[in-house]
């Protein structure tokens, strides 16, 4: 992929949270280019999680700016970040268990269609049917979309959470572990996907991950985070061939 030097979709500038004594966030600065995949990587306590949530909306960091396609959204909740077009998985997953596969996606996206007023007029699935059947058939998970996904396994449920976040055409993703707890013989999978989503929707995509594997083969760029600081930022050949981060993370 070539990246281009179009504005950052995100642009993260000088971000700190601290909690009592503890500096969670120190000072971190990072952009995010259209149309890329861009991990984070880090032992634990290395600050992921926090930046994470910074990100979201989730917490407001102490010091520092978020800017999302040149927008200071630095002080915004989730569900504004959501409008503004930011999807986002969480680590633990959370689909609808009690409803279809199909009724998930619809659910995911109904915020955005129209005005409350718009809703109520609309179908029932709020004109949103065809649309959760596409994303449905491109994850491969049409032959259970009229299931409970309750009723699913673990890993066809952690596809159902993917989807959701990619049914309002969200500028930027934000996918937390998208691994985790997953059979290793689907990591791959979830990958050759993600690829396929970045290609054809052109959408940005910000991947936590602990498998090392996964992160190298999929994202553009990596940024590697000790002690709640940026301990480098390069594509997966410069991140493996960095001392720093073999000594600090990777080991030799």
């Amino acid at each position: 992929m070539t990246l281009t030097n179009n504005p950052p979709v995100l642009k993260v500038t000088g971000l700190k949270k601290a909690y009592g004594a503890i500096q969670a966030v120190g000072g971190v600065s990072f952009e995010v280019r259209p149309g890329e995949i861009f991990g984070v990587i880090g032992p634990n306590g290395s600050g992921k999680t926090t930046l994470f949530n910074s990100m979201l909306g989730q917490i407001t960091p102490d010091e520092g700016k978020i800017e999302l396609n040149g927008q200071d959204v630095t002080t915004l909740g989730p569900l504004e970040l959501n409008r503004l077009g930011v999807g986002r998985t969480f680590q633990t997953l959370q689909v609808f268990g009690k409803m279809t596969v199909r009724d998930n996606l619809i659910v995911a996206a109904q915020e955005h269609q129209g005005s409350l007023l718009s809703r109520m007029f609309a179908p029932g699935d709020s004109g949103l049917g065809p649309k959760a059947d596409a994303l449905i058939a491109q994850f491969h998970i049409s032959h259970v979309a009229d299931k409970k996904a309750g009723e699913l396994s673990y890993g066809q449920q952690k596809l159902v959470d993917i989807a959701m976040a990619f049914m309002s055409d969200p500028d930027l993703v934000l996918l937390d572990e998208p691994c985790a707890g997953v059979n290793p013989a689907l990591v791959g999978g979830i990958s050759k996907l993600l690829k396929e989503l970045n290609q054809s929707r052109k959408g940005s995509f910000v991947v936590i991950e602990h498998n090392m594997d996964f992160v190298m083969e999929l994202c553009h760029r990596i940024m590697v985070m000790v002690e709640g600081k940026v301990l480098a930022i390069g594509t997966p050949a410069e991140i493996r061939a960095n001392k720093q981060v073999l000594d600090a993370y990777l080991g030799n």
